[in-house]
């Protein structure tokens, strides 16, 4: 064989080997993309699943409440048809009468308990607990209705909200701070949402005045809601840590020279 059919030789063996990299380092990249998109799809599952788990247990507590008051109702019912026929014998007719009084009043009950079911807005008077869970119902209930890039955003406030439930509930109301966040959680961002599922599904995307889409404007607004709820954590968690850190201290030069008694 001539040098020359030789050097065409290496030279095949080089593009093939070149391309073979290549198309190697593609398959890295499509794999890694692969990779992150299944992590991704994982944690928003579990923060869903997380989510619902809360929501599953309110609505047990309120199903209990509610076969409680529907118990009470007819328990009330027969207590006063009791009553009456001992003053007064009521027949048959009677007894049918307070049958259907019972079931009448224990239906209102229950239409009263599934109409507040459904997502109500929170109020900004509720103790810091309970605005937390009322925000966290809202949040689940409503999030089908958003778009996906908004369904991120809410996803990421759900994560952050049992990590403040328990900081607002040892704040006192007149903090600067727990102030900001609970009418950010009670009132701003539920209206942000409210207000958003009363457009139109054709209106919101067409750019307003400054070049933005309504679905963009609640992206934006809902991604600086969620900086604002952690911002607002991390400042009510530095007064825990600056609390826990002056009480080190004392122990320290309090105690810290002293032996031990043995």
């Amino acid at each position: 064989m001539r040098p020359d059919e030789i050097g065409r030789v290496f030279a095949l063996a080089e593009q093939s080997f070149e391309r073979a990299a290549a198309s190697s380092a593609k398959a890295d990249r499509a794999v890694a993309r692969a990779d992150d998109v299944i992590a991704r799809t994982s944690a928003r599952d579990s923060i869903q699943r997380a989510a619902a788990r809360r929501e599953r247990k309110r609505l047990n507590a309120s199903l209990g409440r509610m076969v409680m008051r529907v118990g009470l109702v007819i328990v009330a019912v027969w207590l006063a048809t009791m009553v009456i026929g001992f003053i007064k014998p009521i027949g048959i007719f009677g007894l049918l009468v307070a049958v259907a009084v019972g079931v009448v009043l224990a239906g209102s009950t229950l239409l009263t308990s599934r109409s507040r079911a459904r997502p109500r807005l929170p109020s900004p008077d509720l103790p810091g607990a309970v605005l937390v869970d009322r925000l966290d119902s809202y949040l689940y209930r409503t999030r089908p209705a958003l778009p996906a890039p908004a369904q991120a955003e809410v996803d990421r406030i759900l994560t952050a909200l049992p990590t403040l439930r328990p900081v607002l509930e040892r704040v006192g109301p007149n903090d600067p701070t727990a102030q900001d966040a609970r009418r950010l959680m009670s009132t701003h961002l539920p209206n942000l949402i409210d207000h958003y599922l009363n457009i139109p599904g054709n209106y919101r995307g067409e750019d307003d005045g400054d070049g933005v889409s309504v679905d963009q404007r609640l992206v934006d607004a809902l991604r600086a809601g969620r900086e604002a709820l952690d911002d607002s954590g991390k400042a009510l968690a530095r007064g825990d840590v600056a609390a826990f850190e002056t009480q080190g201290r004392f122990i320290e030069s309090r105690y810290g020279d002293q032996p031990l008694d043995r």
